[in-house]
């Protein structure tokens, strides 16, 4: 079974990772916009923590895509920021900063308590440890710059969508995500690439995953626009809920 499963994986159903990080992206997308038709804002705050946690396994896999090294937890953790502009666009802002901590306080305990895991002496049977350790070993690290790159460029999200909402007027719902989400994974990139990955590897590799990190991250949060429409859709049309006041 083992030997079976590697073998697909590595074999990769033939599809190229291209077509992959396409269905990916598409459904991680779809599937916070199901969860929040049947969970409403809880929905939203648990696509966040799970996209967190999720996120933090995948970066630590690196990918050719494209033609270029990139890490795989760039379309799951940028398709957190959908959630977070539904949060604030119909729930406002204090709701978007509870959904940050939320996702703060769910990879700080998948961090401790995996790391007292690996602390238990494995039994000769057992085959996960060594799996274990070339995952969770470096999250420390990656976790250092996930939390301060997550912690910042989110808050900062949540404070540049509802800006360009006042300065819209509440209009323009592609143009305030957009702007809104762009900057923040700049933000983001910087800091945890930084963090997380300087030194690990050669600067030329380094410089290639800190631009594919930020470029498919952007493109995430160009292709989350027609989501963010449907999200909103479904928020009046299915759960009653009223447009949200513009802020002064």
């Amino acid at each position: 079974m083992v030997d079976t499963a590697t073998a697909m994986a590595t074999a990769g159903l033939g599809l190229s990772n291209e077509i992959w990080w396409l269905i990916l992206l598409f459904v991680g997308l779809s599937l916070q916009i199901l969860f929040f038709y049947i969970w409403e804002k809880e929905g939203l705050f648990l696509n966040v923590i799970i996209g967190t946690i999720i996120a933090n396994l995948q970066v630590v896999k690196t990918i050719i895509l494209f033609g270029f090294t990139a890490t795989l937890g760039n379309v799951v953790y940028g398709s957190i920021f959908l959630s977070t502009d539904l949060l604030e666009e119909l729930y406002g802002k204090k709701e978007a900063r509870k959904a940050v901590w939320f996702g703060f306080a769910s990879l700080i305990t998948m961090t401790i308590l995996m790391q007292i895991a690996l602390q238990f002496k494995p039994s000769p049977d057992d085959f996960a440890q060594p799996h274990l350790e070339a995952i969770f070993s470096i999250m420390p690290r990656i976790a250092l710059g996930s939390l301060t790159a997550y912690l910042v460029a989110q808050h900062h999200d949540v404070w540049a969508f509802g800006f360009w909402r006042r300065i819209t007027g509440g209009k323009h719902l592609w143009l305030r995500n957009n702007l809104s989400t762009m900057v923040s994974q700049l933000i983001d990139t910087t800091i945890f690439c930084t963090i997380a990955f300087l030194g690990e590897f050669p600067m030329n590799i380094w410089w290639q995953i800190f631009w594919t990190t930020y470029i498919f991250k952007f493109v995430v949060a160009v292709f989350d626009t027609p989501f963010v429409y449907l999200g909103t859709y479904i928020a009046r049309k299915v759960h009653g809920i009223p447009p949200r006041p513009v802020e002064k």
